[in-house]
């Protein structure tokens, strides 16, 4: 196998002192000062993320909205040039290829950001489906690192970098902007469940641009953070990873995200009819949280049972929160299951744990 590849950011990260691990073909960090203390700085103060290892794809011409709405589910050409939606590019059966943000750069430019596990297949795929249109797809991973800013001091520190406004940038806006005087992409997004950035920049001016937000941020309690916290601040937030609530065998109905698809967008698109379905008759299981005040988590793969023993679902992510004090878990289970307030179980390496489906999101930042 080759060997795990390197962001830009990987001396930084070295010489922070972080471990380090083998993720989707990307040498990224897992952790610098522990998993609880990175959560809490991003809940109660900022974070500051490498994810370079996001595929970016740029889709680009006269028919690129219309190549986009063909290919995806969502509504991309009628996405207003500066902003940003959350979409997800199915197969023919309605199943989850992979969940995606479209950025509308121009009239004629988007740019649509892919799981690292999946940017291969994804732009794979939108080169097949926009070949009967007047548009380019390319592979822009290279061209690009990507930073992202979170937490309720995000503004704050970003504000004084930069030559934008940033009461001005809405959530799910993009925009070109300067920050510490290198040219960004600048947008307002993240996928922790607080405000925050992302920032697109030329690879050569990342380590610049780390450590000016990390000068900038030093009296306000900003702190590098891994993987490893990135996934228990998603989790709490009820946001789905790819390989874990979505996969190419659900829906986004089964996932309780039947919002991203546009059916009344005008013309076909890959999945319409299997989707259309889905929305008519829901079937088979859906996706809930569970808590438990036991002191162990329910963990991936975990069987979920009814009150008498029998197998109705299966734990697709779980972990103890840090900031709600207990274990939390989302799971696909039965639909018969999925009212709020249903006791459950959850087998444990043998062991039943009493489990309660509550309503998603776990965690809800304050306005």
């Amino acid at each position: 196998m080759p060997s795990p590849r390197p962001t830009p950011l990987h001396q930084v990260h070295q010489s922070l002192g972080a471990t380090l691990t083998d993720f989707a073909g990307w040498h990224m960090p897992v952790r610098y000062s522990g998993d609880t203390a990175e959560h809490n700085a991003v809940r109660n103060n900022a974070g500051l993320f490498d994810i370079s290892h996001m595929g970016e794809i740029r889709v680009s011409g006269p028919q690129a909205g219309e190549a986009l709405d063909y290919a995806l589910v969502g509504h991309a050409s009628a996405i207003k040039p500066g902003r940003a939606r959350y979409t997800m590019i199915c197969n023919a059966e309605g199943g989850v290829l992979d969940d995606l943000i479209v950025y509308r750069l121009e009239e004629q430019e988007f740019l649509i950001v892919a799981n690292a596990a999946n940017a291969g297949v994804v732009h794979g795929e939108l080169v097949e489906r926009a070949s009967g249109f007047t548009a380019t797809v390319t592979d822009a991973s290279d061209q690009y690192a990507l930073i992202a800013l979170q937490g309720p001091e995000a503004a704050a520190i970003l504000g004084p970098l930069t030559d934008t406004d940033l009461d001005q940038v809405k959530y799910f806006a993009a925009y070109s902007a300067q920050v510490a005087g290198k040219q960004v992409l600048l947008a307002r997004t993240g996928y922790t469940g607080e405000d925050g950035f992302e920032l697109f920049v030329a690879p050569d001016d990342a380590e610049a641009l780390w450590q000016a937000l990390t000068e900038a941020g030093r009296e306000r309690g900003l702190q590098p953070c891994g993987l490893s916290c990135r996934d228990t601040l998603r989790l709490e937030a009820g946001m789905p990873l790819y390989g874990h609530e979505l996969s190419s065998e659900v829906t986004p109905y089964h996932a309780n995200l039947g919002r991203v698809v546009k059916l009344d967008k005008p013309g076909d698109f890959v999945g319409k009819k299997a989707l259309a379905e889905a929305a008519q008759q829901p079937t088979g299981k859906t996706l809930v949280g569970l808590v438990t005040e036991q002191r162990r988590a329910p963990r991936h793969g975990y069987r979920v049972l009814d009150p008498e023993g029998t197998e109705i679902g299966v734990v697709t992510s779980g972990a103890p929160s840090p900031t709600l004090g207990h274990p939390i878990a989302m799971a696909y289970v039965n639909r018969d299951f999925s009212d709020p307030g249903t006791a459950l179980q959850v087998d444990v390496r043998g062991k039943a744990m009493a489990v309660e489906v509550v309503e998603l999101p776990f965690y809800r930042r304050k306005a």
